[in-house]
């Protein structure tokens, strides 16, 4: 018989092959919110070290260093002890107020700071987000930790210029209480930053009315000015008070300028609205996981 006569075999049965949809995953997709969380953790050693080497390499252009760290609030300091203390006069009643305006900016400054970088973190990060797979809230997470590195020796210069500019405080055991208020503060921070974050990514026009509304809330801080000056205006008054950034200005005046216990009511205020921005921010950040970088 000839091949072209020859019938063809017979094909093979096709076996039905069961696949199970929900196995499967589609990649760049949002994961559940604790699966999030454990990814940033796992994430944590590139974290720190980027921000450690970003803090070191940050300033290395310039011929005084990191000692930019350290002038850059010195002469703020300066700027505003002149125009505030000398010409408007708004040192009045308040004792100290050197000390009084070293503790205020430089807290500000760490704040002001660290919710600038955690805010533009995706927009400067951009090329980044789009061509690697992490979680995003990584961005934020390590430009805070850049400015928490940043603020160390920045505290503690600010608490040897405290002990050394008259009429000079003494170290005493509620100084340790700092360390807390730094914490709470630095929480604070990353919260709004996180926030931020997500709503410059979608909205870039607010990256110009971010120093606006930072210079606005410096002035509502008094960082420069006695809270005393606002008894009579009950409203304001309040506003202040549940002011995180005043409540941590307060706490380590208390410690740190005189000698006392701050008020329950201070910490109170600074936890909740720390804890709360920490959980909004991170939640927040979360939902808009995968729009980032496709703008």
């Amino acid at each position: 018989m000839s091949p072209s006569k020859q019938k063809l075999a017979a094909p093979a049965a096709v076996q039905p092959l069961s696949v199970d949809m929900r196995e499967l995953t589609r990649v760049g997709a949002r994961p559940g919110f604790l699966d999030y969380l454990v990814q940033l953790w796992d994430f944590r050693q590139f974290i720190f070290y980027d921000a450690r080497a970003r803090v070191q390499s940050g300033t290395r252009r310039d011929r005084l260093g990191s000692a930019w760290l350290l002038l850059n609030p010195v002469f703020n300091g300066l700027t505003y002890y002149v125009i505030f203390g000398l010409l408007l006069n708004t040192s009045g009643g308040i004792d100290n107020f050197l000390g009084y305006l070293i503790v205020g900016l430089f807290l500000f400054q760490f704040s002001a700071g660290a919710i600038t970088a955690g805010a533009r973190s995706i927009g400067s990060n951009k090329s980044v987000v789009q061509a690697f797979s992490f979680p995003r809230a990584a961005l934020p997470i390590g430009a805070n930790l850049r400015e928490v590195l940043a603020a160390v020796p920045l505290v503690l210069a600010m608490l040897f210029l405290i002990v050394v500019l008259p009429p000079g405080e003494t170290i005493g055991p509620l100084w340790l209480l700092i360390f807390p208020a730094l914490v709470l503060q630095s929480l604070f921070n990353l919260g709004v930053g996180l926030i931020l974050a997500r709503v410059i990514s979608r909205f870039n026009d607010v990256t110009h009315l971010l120093p606006f509304a930072i210079r606005a809330w410096m002035y509502g801080s008094a960082v420069f000015y006695s809270y005393d000056r606002l008894i009579t205006h009950p409203v304001l008054l309040d506003l202040l008070e549940m002011n995180p950034l005043f409540n941590v200005i307060d706490i380590v005046r208390d410690c740190v300028l005189y000698d006392r216990l701050p008020e329950w009511q201070s910490w109170a205020n600074l936890a909740a609205f720390s804890l709360g921005s920490l959980l909004v921010g991170l939640f927040y950040f979360w939902q808009g996981e995968e729009k980032y970088g496709r703008n």
